[in-house]
């Protein structure tokens, strides 16, 4: 298990990458944010590709979601050492709009307002930890 320092700095980059998601999602685009400070490349990719499908599809977020977060497992002596959190995200108040309206896009009946959301942080050169994977279970309530 992790130190209190250790732990405290993985969710602290946690969310400062949500932060710049934040961001990025306003405009659905990446331009102009810090994200590659806290993604590697591939999490960034993929967060890219969702942007550029909300660009095509003329949607942005508005709002910011609430999150619960939990470390819950540490790998330190992995190479390189990883850490997951756990996060129930709270997207009651992150809403998409229609860029070309404005107006709300409602979320789909069957997605609940709260859901589980997963993150394998990696420490790199430098000691400094990057979110290497992010998934969601917009299925799963929490």
């Amino acid at each position: 298990m992790a130190d209190a320092t250790t732990r405290a700095d993985v969710l602290r980059v946690y969310g400062l990458m949500w932060a710049e998601r934040v961001k990025a999602y306003r405009v659905a685009s990446a331009d102009g944010t810090d994200l590659k400070r806290y993604m590697t490349p591939d999490a960034l990719s993929a967060l890219e590709a969702d942007l550029a499908r909300m660009d095509k599809e003329r949607t942005v977020m508005r709002g910011a979601p609430a999150h619960e977060l939990s470390v819950f497992a540490f790998a330190a002596d992995a190479q390189p050492p990883t850490a997951t959190v756990k996060d129930c995200v709270d997207g009651a108040r992150w809403q998409t709009l229609d860029m070309t309206t404005g107006w709300r896009i409602p979320s789909p009946p069957d997605q609940p307002p709260r859901y589980v959301a997963t993150a394998r942080m990696e420490r790199g050169d430098g000691e400094r930890w990057t979110v290497a994977e992010y998934t969601v279970d917009r299925t799963r309530s929490c």
